[in-house]
Formats: C-alpha cells, structure tokens, sequence
C-alpha cells in the first residue's frame, strides 16, 4: 500500500515543475506575439481609420462649442458654423470612400495630372479671382458664398507625384545623368511650393516643404543637392520673414517677453491661447463652458481650436487628442515599412508627415513652442478645403494600406 501512495507523490512532484517549466517556455513567445499585435497591419488598418472618424466627429462638437458664441453675436443662428462644417465632413467622408476604393497604381499612373490640376487652381489665386483671407491671398471663389484653398490639394498632389517621379529619376540616373533625371522633379516641386508662397502664407509653405524633404530622404536625393536645397530653402524663408514686420513680429513675440502694447498686438493671441490652457485644468471645465471663446481669442474655432479642447475638456482631452495623432502616426509607419511596393511606403510616410507634422505645429502655437502661423489642426479646425482634403488624403492612405497583404486578403474575404 506504501508503494502506490509514494508512486502517487513522485509522480506529482515531477508533474507540477514539469507544467511550470512548459508555462514559463510559453511565455515570452506571448509576450512577443502581444508586441507583434501593435505591428499588426490589421490592427493598424482598423485603428488608422477609426482614429479618423473619432477626430473628425469630435471636431464638428468642438467647432460648434468654441463658434456658438460669435455666430450669436454675428445675427446669425449658433449651430451655423457646425452646420456648415458638418455638411464638409459629409462632403469629405464622400471623397475619402471615392479615393479609399481607387487602386494604388492609379494614382501613381495619373499623380503627374493630379499636380498640373493642383498647381493650375493655385495660380488662379495669382488672378482678380483669388481671395485674400486673413493677409494671405491663397484662396478661390467668392467671398462669404463659397471658398476653397488649392493649397490643401497641392499637398496631396505632392505626396502622391513626388514618390514616383524620385523613382524613376533613381532608375534614369545611369543612362541620361543627374541633373536630366531629377530636372522634372526638381522643377515640378519647385513650381509648386513658389505658387503656395505667392499668397503669403508661411505656414503653409513650411509644410510643404516638410512633404518634399521627407520624400527626398526616402527617395534617395543625391546628397550635396539636398543640402543645397536646405540652405537654399532656410535663406529664403528667412528673406521671407525678414521683409514682413508682422511675422518677424510674431516670431519675436514667441520667444522674448511681451511689450504692455504688445499684449493687444502680436501677442494678443498667443497669450490668450495660453490663458485657455491653463483654464482647462485636469478634466476642464466643461464643453460649451469655455470663457475665452466670448471674443477673447480670436480663430478659436479654427487655428486655436486645441485652446478650447483644452480649455473645455482639460488635460485629459488635451491629452487623448494628441494621443489620435500619434497612433495615426504610428498606423501609417507601420504599414508603410512593411510594404513590398517602395511607391506605397514613400506615400504613406509624406500624407503621416503632413497630417501629424500638421498637427503638431497647430499644438505648438498654442502652447507658445511656435510662433502663431495660421496653421490649421487636421480633421478638427473648422474649414471645408482642410477638413475634405484631409479626408481625401486619409482615403489615399487606406487605398495604400489595402495592397498590403494581409489587409488585402481580409478584404478579399469580407
């Protein structure tokens, strides 16, 4: 009897250390595979486009909040603002399934025609049709009844042509030499980001050029042209500033202390983004509760949108937003270092530089990191050109994202 008891014993005993060992094995391959779920390109693909649609509904709220009051003081009804800017959203989730359902290699085949257009409507702007907007002469149509920004389309222009032509100069640069294979893209850019900055508008310009650099890096740009191009870029934008006292102005009035007549000039806006912020607390005080939207900070439905949230929804939502760009950064890196097609990976990469490098600008100004530059927040600020080109771009993106192949063969299945 002795001799079944002690079997059962060793038995046990050789068992449980036998198990813990297998579990322990176990575990890091599920730690890994965890690791591995945040570089899924499913989870990536999904994530990318529900971040979208959360930041593009939250901004209709908070375009609403934050213009409610002007739009009563203006005559008009306080849902105005939010209507029109729901009836872009409307327009913009349209574009966005058009250019999502459009295959890759179509806006590769067809990107040099996407920019002659872009380009075409940006030096409308040149003519007695362009509309001067807040000092800068960069939009069409007709005031207080209907404008557009061509800018906004020449970024997506760009992000969609340089990629292809950087490869097919990099195929053409034994046979016909340097300057002949890159002549088309240099030109091309060069174009483009001169017609931009035509109409003044610095903030704009800058991330365009954030556009052409990423994409030179990727697409391997010989190396002494691309520093050429920088120092040529940085001179230019510094004459720029220099012959223009009000943006050399804000530019001061960021990163030295304010006169006292200062406080109702240059930094009448920046100080009073500030004041928001630092009112919104932890959790804020409230949605529709904001006291600088009562004609104390000008644009704030716009370019100082991120001052209410602040303000309104504290630093939590401060926070969570900022968070939604950077996994829509992260989304797209993801996918675009994964792809087999170079095309796909250096489109992915420009559209997350303009939208998230965009972004980030609009939160620095209102932090005070950045001089105030008229840079709108993406999906959020109010504006029909930047909220549907935006849209459109994020349609591009997924339109990318779908030749990879496991987000291909999951829609192949649905």
């Amino acid at each position: 009897m002795e001799k079944p008891r002690t079997g059962r014993s060793v038995s046990s005993a050789t068992v449980q250390p036998h198990a813990s060992n297998e579990d322990k094995r176990q575990m890091p391959h599920l730690e890994k595979s965890r690791a591995r779920g945040f570089a899924n390109p499913l989870w990536c693909f999904h994530g990318f486009r529900l971040c979208v649609v959360i930041l593009t509904i939250f901004g209709v709220i908070m375009v609403f909040s934050s213009s409610s009051v002007n739009m009563i003081a203006n005559g008009q009804s306080p849902w105005a603002k939010a209507l029109k800017q729901g009836l872009y959203c409307v327009l913009g989730f349209g574009l966005a399934f058009a250019t999502m359902m459009l295959p890759a290699g179509l806006y590769r085949r067809f990107s040099f025609g996407f920019l002659m257009v872009a380009a075409f409507l940006q030096a409308i702007t040149l003519t007695p049709l362009g509309v001067e907007v807040n000092g800068n002469k960069g939009w069409i149509g007709i005031p207080g009844v209907f404008t557009m920004q061509p800018a906004e389309i020449v970024k997506l222009a760009l992000c969609v042509w340089m990629p292809n032509e950087l490869i097919n100069a990099r195929k053409q640069v034994k046979k016909v030499g340097e300057l002949k294979a890159y002549r088309m893209l240099i030109g091309g850019f060069l174009v483009a980001f001169l017609l931009v900055m035509s109409g003044k508008d610095l903030g704009t310009g800058l991330i365009i050029l954030a556009i052409g650099g990423v994409a030179l890096l990727l697409g391997e740009f010989p190396g002494k042209w691309l520093v050429g191009a920088v120092l040529i870029g940085l001179c230019g934008i510094a004459a720029f500033i220099l012959t223009s006292p009000n943006r050399l102005g804000r530019i001061m009035a960021a990163y030295q202390d304010c006169s006292p007549s200062d406080l109702q000039g240059v930094c009448y806006q920046a100080i009073h983004g500030k004041y928001a912020i630092a009112s919104g607390g932890l959790l804020g005080v409230g949605i529709g509760n904001s006291g600088e939207k009562w004609g104390y900070l000008p644009e704030a439905h716009n370019d100082f949108i991120f001052a209410i949230i602040g303000e309104e929804t504290g630093f939590v939502g401060a926070a969570m937003v900022i968070l939604l760009f950077f996994i829509l950064a992260w989304c797209m890196l993801v996918v675009a270092l994964q792809a087999r097609n170079r095309y796909i990976t250096m489109v992915l990469i420009c559209i997350a530089v303009w939208i998230v490098g965009q972004a980030f600008i609009n939160i620095g100004v209102v932090v005070g990191v950045l001089p105030v530059m008229g840079v709108p927040m993406p999906f959020v600020s109010a504006g029909g050109s930047s909220l549907i080109m935006c849209l459109g771009a994020a349609g591009v993106a997924v339109s990318m994202m779908k030749e990879q192949p496991e987000i291909k063969a999951e829609n192949r299945i649905l």
